[in-house]
Order: structure tokens, then sequence, then C-alpha cells
């Protein structure tokens, strides 16, 4: 028999949660040297059997967070069994919960590990439509899930951080009559890029306020219709190049492009 104390953490899932919570505990008793084996994706009652005899032989304690009731109770009723303390820690919240508040429980094991890669996913996206906003880094494009392709002011931004926030790395490239697109948008596949498209009326409006938000003369260039006019056959030659969708996005907000966005993206590529 080991001399040194020992807790067995089971999880039927990677048992993160459980660890978590027995080094808290165990924290508070400095220099006790007590070690903890943990026993993940336990997921049958056979698994269940060979911990409470470690733990017997050990004279170990087991900490557990198992979600679905059967498994639960197993545990239990074996710990008993054989004189065995087994701490379950999410059992009883769940339990109260479910009491309390009359949900239901999924009894779905790793939905929290799920839950932060969902979240990490989220916060990687928004990085990268940071990152690759404006053309900055042309690179951004052939590692993008989605390109936008459109005159300045045809609110390339917002959709990007719309669309990150459904996890989707989106770079934008803007359309300039003087500059050249970069190489990479002809590399990319046509349905992952989308031309943004306005009427010359619209933009004349938008960037005019623009300048005007801005402290700066309306009359300048960037708002002058003909200098607009201009830019959109630039921008129609290049998305007909592409031979990529094109959205008009003159009376529309950013939520419904990204919509329409999502539903052609997951046309074209369901398992994304």
């Amino acid at each position: 028999m080991n001399n040194k104390p020992i807790i067995y953490v089971v999880s039927d899932s990677v048992g993160e949660t459980a660890e978590l919570v027995t080094k808290a505990a165990v924290s508070q008793f400095n220099g006790s040297e007590i070690t903890i084996k943990r026993f993940p994706y336990v997921e049958d009652k056979v698994h269940i059997d060979e911990v409470i005899s470690l733990a017997k032989l050990e004279n170990g304690m087991v900490v557990y967070t198992l979600v679905k009731p059967d498994m639960r109770l197993y545990m239990q009723e074996m710990a008993a069994k054989e004189g065995i303390y087994a701490c379950d820690i999410i059992g009883p919240l769940m339990d109260q919960v479910q009491l309390h508040y009359g949900k239901t429980p999924l009894f779905e094991p790793g939905l929290v590990r799920k839950l932060d890669e969902d979240y990490f996913k989220k916060i990687e996206a928004i990085e990268f439509a940071v990152k690759y906003d404006d053309g900055r880094d042309p690179r951004g494009i052939l590692k993008a899930d989605i390109v936008l392709v459109g005159v300045s002011r045809t609110s390339k931004t917002p959709l990007s951080q719309y669309l990150a926030h459904k996890r989707l790395k989106v770079a934008n490239v803007p359309v300039v009559p003087e500059v050249d697109p970069p190489e990479e948008l002809f590399l990319v596949p046509p349905e992952k890029c989308f031309g943004l498209k306005i009427s010359p009326e619209k933009l004349n409006h938008i960037r005019r306020e623009r300048l005007i938000s801005l402290g700066l003369n309306d009359n300048a260039i960037y708002a002058n219709i003909e200098r607009i006019k201009e830019e959109i056959v630039y921008f129609e030659t290049i998305v007909n190049r592409i031979k990529c969708p094109v959205i008009d996005v003159t009376n529309k907000a950013v939520e419904e492009t990204a919509n329409i966005i999502l539903n052609l993206y997951r046309q074209s590529f369901p398992k994304n």
C-alpha cells in the first residue's frame, strides 16, 4: 500500500475542471505531498471499477466530474460499497440548477472545453480581421476563409468584424484604379471572394458625410461622382477577372450582407 496520500481525478472529458478544483483544495495543505492522478475520458463502468480498485488498494480518494446520471450513480454506489470517499464536483450543482430553474441538462461530456475552443476561435478570427484589414498585408488573402473586395466605404471593415464573430477569418482588399490589386487575390478560390457593389449615388452620399464628419471639404475628389463612377468601373473589371460572387450593398445593413455571404460560403464550403 502506498503511504503517500493520493487522489484520483476522474472525468468523462479531459478532466481539467476536476483537477483544477482538486489542486485548489490540495494547495491549502502545503507540504503534504498529495499525489493527484487524472483519469480522463471515463466512458464506461469498467473504467470506474478500475479506479475504485486502485483507490482501495492505495487508500486513496476519488474526485470526479461525470455528467451522465447512470455513471454518477454507479460511481457513488461502487465507492460506498468499497468504503472509498468519492467527491462529486459537478453533479450536485447540476441537480440544483435543474431543480431550482426547471432546466434539463444536456448530459453531454466536454461542453466546457467546446465552449472554450469556440471562444478562442472567435478571438483568433477577430485578431485576423484587424491584422489583414484594408489590404495591409496581402499574405492574409491566402490564409483567409473569406476575402472581401470593394471600393472605399462599402462596409468591408464592419463586415469583416461581423463575420469574425462567426469564427471566420476575413481579409478585405480595397480597390483603387491607380493601384494594381495584389497577385494573391487571383490565387484564392473565387468562391471565397465576395465583391461588394454599391450605387454611385449612395457612395457619393456616404463619402460626403464621411468628409464632413472629419471636418473636411465634401467637394474633395474622394466624393466626386465622376471619380466614384471610375472606381466602380475598375472594381467591376477586377471582380469579373476573379469571377467571384458580387453583392449589391447599396441598401443593405451589414447584418443582411453578412448573412448572404455566410449562406453562399456555406454552400461552397459546407464543412467550415
